[in-house]
């Protein structure tokens, strides 16, 4: 009697395919387009604040310059660019996301034949 030897490569098992295919795209929510769109306006107030504080920043220098006795008005230029500092990490976290989830509510509002305000 002969002992068969076992294939060297495993035989193609039907169905094994089926299960690396693309996953579906689901649709995007209501709850998802309300985070967008806080995430957006999160990013927006976040940055008009960096700028406020900027420009506090110089005029708070520009008054420690100008005068000895408000030379105390340079710590709070400082102070306020230890805030900028830490906020723009914050933007960042903020406005990335939020711009992907837009860019994802708005192509699938195109593909649905609706409009982006």
């Amino acid at each position: 009697m002969s002992n068969p030897q076992p294939p060297r490569h495993p035989a193609w098992a039907p169905g094994a395919y089926d299960m690396y295919a693309q996953p579906q795209v689901r649709a995007v929510s209501a709850a998802y387009r309300r985070w967008a769109r806080l995430l957006r306006w999160l990013a927006i107030v976040i940055a008009a604040l960096v700028v406020v504080a900027f420009v506090m920043s110089l005029v708070l220098l520009a008054q420690a310059d100008a005068d000895p006795a408000k030379a105390a008005h340079g710590y709070g230029a400082i102070f306020l660019w230890f805030g900028i500092a830490a906020a723009i990490p914050v933007l960042l976290a903020v406005a990335v996301p939020g711009v992907v989830m837009t860019r994802r509510v708005r192509k699938e509002q195109r593909q649905a034949g609706i409009t982006p305000p």
